[in-house]
C-alpha cells in the first residue's frame, strides 16, 4: 500500500515538471486599441514594428515581455486552450506589476501561417503584439 502511495507521488510530482514549461516569443509589432467615452472600442492603431521578448514561464506562474519598461504579468488563473472560429487562444486571467487585473490571451492564427499573437487587455485599453516562437536552445541539445 505504502509503494502505491509513493507511485501516485512520483507520477503527480513527474506531470506537474512536464507540465511548467518554459516558451520565448520575439515580437515583430504592435497595436493599440482604446475604448471611447460610450465604451466602444476603438480602431487599432497602426501597426508599429517592434523587437523584444515575452516569456511564458508556467514554471513561475508568469508572463513578461522585456520592453523598455519591463512588463511582469503573475498568472492568477490558467484557461483552457479553446478554438475560436480559425484560431487556437489560451487565456490567463493576471495580475500586473502595478496590482492591476488584466487579461492575456496568445492566439495562433491557423489561417496565417499559424501566426501568434498576445493581447494585453485592460478594462479601457488593449495592448495586441505579433510575435514569433524563439528556438529554445536547451531543448535543440539534447
Amino acid at each position: 500500500m505504502k509503494s502505491l502511495k509513493y507511485i501516485l507521488l512520483f507520477l503527480f510530482f513527474a506531470s506537474v515538471t512536464a507540465y511548467a514549461q518554459k516558451y520565448n516569443f520575439k515580437t515583430s509589432g504592435f497595436m493599440v486599441s482604446q475604448k471611447d467615452k460610450k465604451g466602444n472600442w476603438g480602431d487599432w492603431s497602426k501597426l508599429q514594428k517592434t523587437e523584444m521578448t515575452v516569456l511564458l514561464d508556467m514554471e513561475s506562474h508568469r508572463i513578461v515581455v522585456y520592453s523598455e519598461v519591463l512588463q511582469l504579468f503573475s498568472i492568477i488563473k490558467y484557461g483552457n486552450q479553446e478554438t475560436i472560429g480559425d484560431d487556437d487562444v489560451v487565456k490567463f486571467n493576471c495580475v500586473d506589476n502595478n496590482g492591476v487585473e488584466c487579461t492575456l490571451a496568445i492566439y495562433t492564427r491557423k489561417k496565417q501561417g499559424s501566426r501568434n499573437q498576445l493581447y494585453i487587455t485592460y478594462q479601457d485599453i488593449i495592448i495586441a503584439y505579433n510575435m514569433d516562437v524563439l528556438e529554445d536552445k536547451a531543448a535543440k541539445k539534447k
